[in-house]
């Protein structure tokens, strides 16, 4: 492999790519040769961070289900080890395992490796980085990338990996959760905390079926509905994906069927989660942040949430005017998030939770860690005290306005340089709408318009356009407030993006 074909392979702070044949126009480019590279490159990178002799590290190495993921593993493995580090191999894990590996006492890795992909599809793989500081950056990755340009992948096959040291590392991230429960209700595991209570789980065979088996289970909940808990990287129901419309649907239909109190669903490694109440209403996008926040904020007053830029304006009004928060509507990128999250708490600003619409969620009280079962844990807890009162999780947003009509139109840039041109587009649609006198809120990320009641427009909601994080493309987000009220803002936005010669906005119409 070339030093540009590694490159390639790099997605934000995130490796990924294809590791199987099988979808059309689609070849493999995560061979064992990058992966034996990229092992070898990991060791060097982290030696010299740390300022460990490569022989001192222990790194520990996990997968989710996908079917390519024991290749991975072992190549990855080989690469390690050549390099003199001590690899432990956890199996079946998930991404907030593999950090929490470096944190726990029994474990205490100087470094992790977990290969997953997310939600893409099952021929897709990809591997992610853990150290003390947490997740790698972007620049972390171009590195690491950039020594595995430079490692031997004929030597590295010949490491013997059959002496590396075998972890449960799932068991022991069980019982963190299982003592993370209890602790917040005051019971010990032998009283069942969660008796009383149903709770089910679609985990789109994931790596998330451990939640119910070793979590709820043995806490007392009953259980009787989760579905797809059995590891398959075929993904033979759904895309493990919470917001995927398939995959909501099927914890919607199994909540309501079997009368659970709540679903829960994950993506395939469990860094994402989303929700459904007992009446099959999704809590997802600006409602999982709104939930999380109104669990939050008795302890956290004042405090400031940090969200990506495509929340709504629902969700501001609920975390200030209801709860008594800051909303800090920010950058998409779950790494932007938590580092701003991380960045505001070193300033002494409290901020309890980073999340993103996608439903990446970083609790300060978790090292900053996005961690969907964590999250998950805050939710059953806050459903077993509302219980408790004869209440119902979802009186916490209760007074969080619905959603009533939404869009994304996604505009192409043809040509080249096409974070200049939209560049170009952002300033001059800026000028646009300032020139018809539209209200521009303070932005991170974009331009927002926000049409409030009374306006000159007469439409209620808002717009937001910005750059793709990787792609030559420009999405826009519309919500009415009101019904009747996208149709009039998709024609000021029409009118706003006219005559821009390289922008596709024919989605508009």
């Amino acid at each position: 492999m070339t030093k540009e074909d590694l490159l390639k392979l790099q997605n934000g702070s995130d490796i990924r790519g294809v590791a199987i044949e099988g979808v059309e126009g689609e070849h493999v480019n995560i061979t064992e040769e990058a992966c034996l590279k990229i092992g070898g490159a990991f060791v060097k990178w982290l030696s010299k961070k740390s300022g460990k002799a490569a022989g001192d590290l222990k790194i520990g190495i996990g997968r989710d289900s996908r079917i390519t993921g024991p290749f991975m593993e072992n190549a990855i493995a080989k690469g390690l080890k050549a390099n003199g580090a001590q690899v432990v191999k956890c199996g079946l894990s998930t991404t907030p395992a593999m950090f929490m590996s470096i944190v726990f006492e029994d474990t205490k890795f100087d470094g992790s490796v977990m290969i997953t992909a997310s939600h893409l599809p099952y021929n897709r793989n990809g591997i992610k980085f853990f150290d003390k500081d947490g997740g790698l950056e972007h620049e972390d990755i171009t590195d690491i990338l950039e020594l595995a340009d430079k490692e031997d992948a004929e030597s590295h096959k010949n490491a013997d990996i059959t002496q590396c040291d075998i972890y449960n590392l799932l068991e022991t991230y069980s019982a963190h959760l299982r003592s993370s429960i209890c602790k917040a209700l005051g019971k010990k595991e032998e009283e069942k905390p969660l008796s009383g209570l149903k709770i089910i789980v679609d985990s789109g065979n994931g790596a998330s079926g451990f939640f119910v088996k070793d979590i709820l289970d043995p806490l007392g909940a009953c259980t009787q509905g989760s579905q797809f808990l059995e590891p398959d990287g075929t993904f033979p129901n759904h895309i493990p994906n919470p917001e995927n419309k398939e995959a909501m649907k099927s914890i919607q239909d199994a909540t309501v069927k079997n009368k659970a109190d709540l679903g829960l669903i994950f993506d395939t490694d469990v860094d994402r989660m989303s929700a459904v109440l007992s009446n099959g209403e999704e809590v997802n996008r600006d409602a999982i942040i709104a939930m999380i926040s109104a669990i939050l904020a008795p302890e956290h007053k004042g405090a400031t949430i940090v969200t990506d830029s495509v929340t709504s304006d629902r969700l501001t009004y609920f975390l200030e005017d209801v709860l008594g928060l800051k909303h800090l509507c920010y950058m998409r990128g779950y790494k932007n998030v938590i580092n701003k999250q991380k960045e505001l708490n070193q300033k002494g600003i409290d901020c309890p939770l980073a999340m993103e619409t996608s439903g990446h969620g970083a609790l300060k009280e978790n090292y900053f860690l996005d961690d969907g079962a964590f999250l998950a844990v805050k939710m059953i807890v806050a459903l077993a005290k509302a219980s408790k009162e004869g209440k119902k999780l979802e009186s916490l947003i209760e007074k969080l306005p619905p959603l009533v009509e939404e869009g994304e139109y996604r505009f192409k840039i043809s040509g080249e340089n096409f974070k200049e041109y939209g560049k170009g587009v952002l300033e001059e649609f800026k000028k646009r709408a300032q020139k018809k006198g539209y209200l521009l809120p303070d932005n991170h990320e974009g331009v927002r318009l926000s049409f409030k009641r009374g306006n000159s427009s007469g439409a209620e909601g808002w717009i937001l356009l910005r750059m793709s994080l990787h792609d030559p493309v420009m999405p826009m987000n519309i919500e009415g407030a009101r019904k009747g009220d996208l149709e009039k803002l998709v024609k000021i936005a029409a009118e706003l993006v006219k005559g821009f010669d390289r922008l596709d906005t024919s989605c508009l119409k």
